[in-house]
């Protein structure tokens, strides 16, 4: 009989992810991995992440877009058309023909395969290895949270601990003695009574008030200890870029104008043809931030913003630290995926901070930024990215985009960016003058 190994690690999600990438059955993979097929389906199931579909109104019914129904729900007072309606239409019309695909309802249950994929607007699932690791992670770190008693009892070893501590009993000694009616380990037992959830204090252990606590050994601290960044730290990047493309990423940062003074600029730079975004905030808060991100997704819709979007780099800024408002959409799925530079190491994002130097071209450090408008800025960013250099082959950012990526194409189009002929780029502080 194949053994079976228990705990699906992040190794075994990339070749699941791979595997469905490539289009194997689920059989072939749980074979591969030595797993029940179960588990893999169970895996898949629970970890993928749901995208809403861009209908009509709103509405899948296939015949939404002129439908002139109303009343069908039998309300005579309501005077809107059915498809517009919050109540669900499809519940009571016996016309509604649905919209909806329903591929990931039979193996593999996701439609990271799927050949149609980039054109698709319905309802759709995808298995990302990385978020399906941070999902099970966090799910695991969330049920060994807390109290695992029920009250009755919590109640009965309050009673058996207390009553023996009382009488100066030892902890080793009460357990032995009611080994069968204490369903907690004596570890557990000390951290309660370290926690203050039953009567008795660790004064009234006659060893434990003299101990003194273990000092953990310092191996990170300050910036590098703060939470939005576990799971996101440089190094985590590296192992996640491992086996993935680096044209899916982006590197964020700020720059400023008088320092601690008004406007200030969120710049952004794709590492797969080196376009710069420049984009106008009142100021260097994370709300700023959110803001364009979710202005970016809702104008560009959420297939196409992931895809950008997907991988970004950005510094420990406090202005980009509301990690989870930036990674998730409204609805709670994973719209982008945040990692972290480590303190003094702007090198590991260095294209951008390269980039910020054509900003200074025009923009001296220690000019105030409040006179600007974002339609500036997208001047600047239009020449700067129609700047050729070495480094690109002699060629400029915006030469750089391919004519089938229409994502970036769409981009341009929302953000006005377009070419500059060769000799009109000026990067000279005369090109914003005010």
């Amino acid at each position: 009989m194949t053994k079976m190994v228990n705990r699906i690690d992040d190794a075994d999600r990339e070749k699941i992810s791979l595997g469905i990438a490539r289009k194997q059955p689920l059989k072939k993979i749980a074979k591969l991995l030595n797993r029940h097929l179960s588990s893999i389906t169970n895996e898949i199931k629970k970890h993928r992440v749901f995208i809403r579909g861009s209908y009509y109104a709103g509405n899948d019914c296939r015949y939404a877009e002129g439908c002139d129904k109303r009343n069908v729900c039998g309300d005579m007072d309501c005077k809107m058309y059915c498809y517009t309606c919050p109540k669900k239409c499809h519940e009571f019309c016996s016309e509604y023909v649905t919209l909806k695909c329903k591929k990931y309802e039979k193996p593999t249950y996701v439609c990271n395969a799927c050949d149609n994929r980039r054109y698709c607007q319905d309802d759709r699932f995808f298995y990302d290895s990385a978020v399906a690791d941070r999902q099970a992670k966090e799910t695991r770190k969330i049920s060994r949270q807390g109290i695992h008693l029920t009250d009755e009892e919590l109640a009965d070893v309050n009673t058996i601990l207390t009553t023996g501590i009382k009488k100066g009993q030892p902890i080793a000694h009460i357990f032995s003695t009611h080994e069968d009616e204490i369903p907690i380990t004596s570890r557990t037992a000390y951290t309660y009574i370290d926690m203050g959830i039953l009567d008795v204090r660790n004064i009234d252990l006659r060893r434990q008030a003299g101990y003194k606590h273990r000092r953990k050994k310092k191996e990170e601290s300050g910036i590098l200890n703060q939470v939005y960044r576990q799971n996101r730290s440089y190094a985590d990047f590296t192992a996640y870029m491992e086996h993935r493309s680096d044209f899916r990423v982006f590197e964020m940062d700020t720059v400023k104008g008088k320092r601690g003074y008004g406007k200030v600029l969120l710049t952004m730079l794709f590492r797969k043809n080196s376009v710069m975004l420049i984009f106008l905030m009142d100021d260097c808060k994370a709300d700023s931030v959110i803001y364009w991100f979710n202005y970016l997704e809702t104008a560009l819709g959420k297939e196409v913003f992931h895809r950008l979007f997907e991988i970004c780099v950005t510094d420990n800024g406090s202005e980009f630290k509301k990690v989870d408002e930036l990674e998730l959409s409204s609805d709670n799925t994973i719209r982008t995926s945040m990692f972290y530079c480590d303190p003094m190491q702007s090198g590991q994002k260095g294209r951008l901070e390269k980039n910020h130097e054509y900003i200074r071209y025009v923009i001296p450090k220690g000019t105030s930024l409040n006179p600007f408008t974002q339609e500036d800025m997208t001047l600047l960013a239009n020449h700067i990215n129609s700047t050729k250099r070495p480094g690109l082959g002699d060629k400029s950012p915006y030469e750089l985009i391919t004519e089938d990526d229409e994502d970036m194409h769409c981009l341009m189009k929302l953000l006005d960016l377009s070419p500059v002929p060769a000799d009109e780029v000026n990067l000279t502080k005369g090109l914003l003058k005010k």
